[in-house]
């Protein structure tokens, strides 16, 4: 009995640990943090007739990217109701442009989906109300990616909150910063990230901005400070240095580096544009960034005696100006940043550590317009087209085309990859496309 009881206790252990794995894709841009999912097989070609495990519709808008933890797919939406206004409501703020008016109250959702059935297991309506600014006519409501654990999952809001849910879709805890004013009332999108105890997130706006990090259990704040910073939509995210987590974020004025424990400056480092989208990727000693808005900018920092503000110092290793990305983030892919220009369909390739720019730039034809980030696994490159055409192509010297698909909805949120699945969120469906047997 004893060792039947000491086997359940390691398979336990073992499901466990499989599950804490990069074969779940927990957070916007994957386990790594860098787009890539290193042990997945996701198929090449696919169209609404082949390669489709299953389509389900979903309810609202949102163009926040979904996570996947083991069977269970998370994803934010936001759902018009009620009475429309007799008078759309339109931002007030200085230099609105290409917004949409707000004409109904929206309730904030949670949605979970069986990854194996495409099922809605259940909708979570954590927030009702009349949003203050509609946002881009290009965004949505809910574009800030959801993030878990394995053991809670945490939706941002912006205005409306950020939200702690179990696996049941029960409010653990809430938490309201207030309303966010965004520069040309163009809407929220920065999501939050967890790491050890904490949930961090980044509230750069037109007032007073601030990073919060709060205790993931019971959401209360840990550490909180004010950042000399207008608005970005950045995520943040984590990388381990000397025996300490550095938190760095992204914004006009400095890239900037936070002790994780309790917030303090390390160091930072001035270069970028402003409305800085692209979210920073990192590899052990390195930190790469790039925004491109009102000029283009890119840089490598070197982590090693970084301190204090590093802008003129050889901590920053290299910079570009040229065909650097704008809303889609950068990828690291075995030490090869792939990005694109702007948002457009002309891709250039880097070395991290030394700013080397490979073979290209490449113009991928059947690419106009990307939100997406790119994403990577199996020596492949998968970039999502807003018309929703996805292009693979290979991570070969020379890349070569592999496969153009094309899906009847438009793709905004960057996909999900695990195991041999891709997970792909329209504007009107959520895909699980998948080979065949």
């Amino acid at each position: 009995m004893r060792f039947l009881l000491l086997i359940s206790c390691w398979l336990l252990a073992f499901s466990f640990l499989k599950a804490d794995s990069p074969a779940n894709w927990p957070q916007f841009r994957g386990p790594l943090g860098t787009g890539v999912a290193p042990d997945a097989d996701p198929p090449i070609e696919w169209s609404e007739t082949k390669n489709v495990q299953w389509k389900t519709p979903l309810p609202g808008l949102g163009h926040s990217s979904p996570i996947v933890w083991g069977d269970r797919i998370f994803l934010t939406t936001a759902i018009p109701f009620g009475e429309k206004l007799a008078e759309p409501k339109r931002s007030g703020r200085p230099g609105a442009h290409n917004n949409l008016a707000v004409s109904q109250k929206h309730r904030f959702v949670v949605l979970t989906i069986d990854r194996t059935t495409g099922k809605i297991l259940w909708e979570q309506h954590v927030a009702e109300a009349l949003p203050h600014e509609g946002g881009h006519e290009s965004g949505s409501l809910a574009s800030a990616s959801p993030v878990t654990d394995g053991e809670y999952v945490y939706a941002f809001f912006g205005s409306q909150g950020l939200f702690c849910l179990d696996y049941s879709g029960r409010i653990i805890w809430q938490h309201d910063l207030g309303d966010q004013f965004t520069k040309h009332g163009h809407g929220e999108g920065s999501s939050p990230l967890v790491h050890g105890d904490l949930v961090v997130v980044n509230w750069d706006h037109e007032e007073t901005s601030v990073i919060t990090a709060f205790h993931k259990k019971t959401g209360k704040i840990v550490w909180q400070k004010e950042r000399d910073e207008g608005t970005s939509w950045s995520t943040p995210i984590v990388t381990e240095h000397d025996g300490r987590d550095q938190l760095i974020v992204s914004g006009t004025k400095a890239i900037r580096a936070y002790d994780l424990a309790d917030g303090s400056l390390i160091w930072q480092c001035s270069g970028l544009s402003a409305n800085v989208v692209a979210t920073p990727v990192a590899e052990p000693g390195y930190v790469y960034a790039a925004s491109s808005y009102d000029f283009q900018a890119m840089m490598g920092i070197k982590l090693d005696g970084a301190k204090g503000d590093i802008t003129t110092s050889g901590n920053v290793i290299w910079r570009r100006s040229r065909r650097t990305p704008y809303v889609p983030s950068p990828l690291l892919h075995d030490g090869v940043l792939y990005f694109l220009a702007h948002y457009q369909g002309v891709l250039s390739r880097v070395v991290g550590k030394t700013g080397e720019e490979l073979e290209g730039p490449f113009r991928i034809p059947d690419l106009r317009e990307v939100y997406a980030s790119p994403v990577a696994a199996a020596d492949r490159i998968y970039l999502v087209d807003r018309s929703g055409v996805v292009v693979v192509i290979s991570t070969d010297s020379r890349p070569k085309p592999l496969g153009v698909n094309r899906l009847d909805d438009s793709f905004s949120a960057t996909p999900a990859i695990v195991g041999d699945e891709l997970i792909l969120r329209g504007e009107k469906a959520l895909y699980c496309l998948k080979n065949a047997n």
